[in-house]
């Protein structure tokens, strides 16, 4: 544009030049026109084309920037208007990984994520795409492209899933599924789309037909506004789907996944055939972007499809949105932790290979893929730690015979794989900050940003939100327990904002005001009567002491809306700084009390202290866990819910004393309730 701007200025300026130094009569009348009638028709195509150009260069900034906004993370974009943006091929997908033994897999998996995962991408980007594989005839047919919740994203035709036709409709035969193998099994997953509203009843004629048993579910029903999915089961009751009728027998929601057990009935002019029990497995906790911080939830979750897979159901339904990136990330994983088991090493580059010959795109980001590693890194590093009940007594005596056969597997040595949980300095960067680093009570124990409880910002002061807390879940519920230190004299005010502002009605304290001639913990509530924290009043009802704890009855009043909550104090008594309770009555009796507050209060967070929030503040949240699922399942895994807690906050459970003491809880709760059937 430049360039025919200088181009235009040099010929209006060589006409004026000329006119200027010719020497020449004057030209007749009328003689002048034609130059100028060309400098004007030059500025007129000049003006044309650049406003061209500017008109194209605003719609591309203005494809940047949306595209800008809504880029994740890892680098790929989401579905956008209903198109699944794909990744690029790569420039050299001729390159090959090999399998890796799993002596080699933490090496391997550290040499990858180093700088920023570099060569995690470089992996990830030399594997083929998987289009060219086939080809998509029938997904294209004018009478399917409805069908498809992304145009872009379809079943190859050689291992598309094949309906029934009905009642003669041209193309009743499709929906948008492909066959994937398994490590061994042919055929052991269905991957498919999330259904929309006209696929439904498709959707429920595949479970049938294909006579499958288990779904597993991905994605969320809504994700950052956007429906990703249709709801294709009814709340309560039954409803009819085409010609297969479905009932909602039971509703199980846990903190990670939810179970949905569908009583499923085919009704035709024929009759009804037998019902048949389906299972949806639905996983909650994979967020909008990227991937889950710990694979802990998804292993679990994993485990538990295979556990209530029946042994001779047809294939494994598996979707999230469009049916490849999560769909891919999990059958990925089932695959290569069984590779492991029988072979002692995984093949992750070359599995993701071969299923994409069966469906393009299966694990859709470099972030989906190291995630891959991240999982099989931890069942290899910590294996299967879940237990029955009935099996806790052999475990515990196993875990204090400190050495068998030359191997250490004490609770020291379990113990000690806790202490390797890394924790992330990078990821506390607001508690780290100046202006708050008074604020908190033990410099070593600061929260994490992703998970930190935050506070409104009061009018013109600025690092008001911040407060040494943490959000942790819970066993049934996120952000179920509020992990926090014991207020300093400077941050009672910041304390009772929170138990206000997060709506909470119940408090466990567990550190005394002060220990060993030290003070713990500031005194936040009155002795008698009534104390003012800023624009909080805090009002002592009733002080009750039982065998293990005090209970105070603290009416809470934000006085600038004259609003009040009754707020239920749980202090308990016996917890030495240093030792853990005589025994682990007291604290059944306490998590029992506090379990029945919150569900007649309403659930909401839990706020728990002891001095620093860490130690005995995690042995309590981690036994309160651990109890809930062993009534629940008859279940518990000590060490992985533990683990979890210190993903959450640095240094939960601090001591491997107070670990231990979960488990001495967990028995002495197992003697008191000794009938083993009340935890089945």
């Amino acid at each position: 544009m430049m360039v025919l701007f200088l181009v235009a200025t040099h010929l209006i300026s060589n006409t004026s030049s000329h006119a200027n130094w010719t020497a020449d009569p004057p030209a007749p009348q009328g003689s002048h026109i034609l130059p100028a009638a060309l400098v004007i028709s030059l500025l007129v195509i000049i003006f044309i084309l650049l406003a061209v150009y500017l008109l194209r260069f605003r719609h591309q900034r203005k494809d940047l920037v949306t595209s800008v906004d809504k880029k994740l993370p890892n680098g790929f974009l989401e579905d956008q208007e209903q198109t699944l943006v794909l990744l690029p091929r790569s420039p050299s997908p001729s390159k090959h990984y090999f399998p890796i033994p799993l002596d080699s897999l933490e090496e391997e998996y550290r040499l990858r994520m180093a700088d920023d995962g570099k060569l995690f991408r470089e992996e990830f980007n030399s594997l083929p795409c998987g289009f060219g594989r086939g080809t998509f005839e029938e997904a294209s047919k004018e009478e399917n492209r409805e069908k498809n919740r992304y145009p872009n994203i379809l079943p190859y035709d050689h291992s598309r899933v094949l309906l029934s036709h009905t009642d003669a409709r041209m193309c009743s035969d499709y929906i948008n599924a492909s066959y994937i193998d398994g490590y061994k099994e042919k055929n052991k997953f269905i991957a498919t789309q999330g259904p929309k509203p006209e696929t439904v009843a498709d959707f429920w004629r595949m479970v049938w037909e294909h006579k499958c048993a288990t779904i597993v579910m991905l994605t969320n029903i809504r994700e950052r506004k956007e429906e990703k999915c249709y709801q294709y089961w009814p709340e309560q009751g039954c409803w009819l789907y085409g010609c297969v009728r479905v009932s909602v027998e039971d509703v199980t929601v846990l903190v990670d996944y939810t179970i949905r057990k569908f009583c499923v009935q085919y009704q035709s002019s024929e009759g009804c055939r037998s019902p048949r029990l389906v299972t949806q497995l639905h996983f909650t906790s994979w967020p909008d972007f990227g991937v889950p911080l710990s694979p802990i939830g998804m292993l679990k979750f994993l485990k538990k499809v295979k556990s209530v897979n029946p042994a001779h159901a047809g294939p494994i339904i598996v979707h999230c949105s469009a049916g490849v990136g999560r769909t891919g990330t999990f059958i990925v994983i089932d695959a290569m932790m069984n590779m492991m088991h029988a072979e002692g090493r995984v093949d992750v580059f070359g599995l993701v290979s071969r299923i994409r010959n069966q469906r393009c795109q299966l694990v859709q980001t470099d972030m989906q893929y190291s995630f891959i590693y991240q999982a099989l890194l931890e069942h290899f590093l910590y294996g299967d730690t879940e237990l029955d009940v009935s099996s806790l007594e052999g475990h515990l005596h196993r875990l204090h015979s400190t050495h068998i056969h030359m191997d250490r597997v004490g609770l020291e040595e379990e113990f000690r794989k806790l202490t390797n949980v890394r924790i992330m300095k990078e990821n506390m960067r607001t508690g780290n900050l100046s202006a708050n680093m008074r604020k908190n009570r033990v410099l070593q124990i600061i929260p994490y940003d992703f998970n930190r409880v935050i506070l409104s910002v009061k009018r013109g002061q600025e690092f008001t939100d911040y407060i040494n807390a943490s959000f942790i879940d819970g066993y049934r519920q996120k952000d179920y327990f509020i992990a926090t230190q014991g207020p300093l004299a400077h941050t009672v005010q910041d304390f009772w904002r929170m138990v206000w502002e997060w709506k909470c009605h119940s408090i466990v304290m567990l550190t005394e005001l002060k220990e060993r001639e030290q003070e713990k913990c500031v005194r936040y509530w009155p002795a008698e009567g009534n104390i003012m924290f800023g624009e909080y009043n805090v009002e002592l009802k009733r002080d009750t002491l039982y065998e293990n704890f005090s209970l105070r009855d603290l009416l809470l009043t934000y006085t600038p809306e004259k609003q009040s909550r009754l707020v239920r104090h749980f202090h308990f008594h016996g917890w030495p700084e240093i030792g853990i309770p005589s025994d682990g009555k007291g604290m059944i009796d306490l998590i029992a009390a506090v379990q029945k507050q919150q569900q007649q209060s309403g659930n909401h967070p839990i706020v728990v202290h002891c001095s620093a929030g860490a130690g005995r503040t995690g042995t309590f949240i981690a036994l309160s866990n651990i109890l809930e699922r062993v009534k629940a399942e008859g279940l518990l895994d000590v060490f992985q819910t533990v683990k979890s807690l210190r993903t959450q906050r640095p240094h939960m459970v601090q001591t491997v004393e107070q670990y231990d003491f979960c488990y001495k809880v967990v028995q002495d709760f197992v003697d008191i309730f000794s009938d083993y059937a009340n935890f089945k």
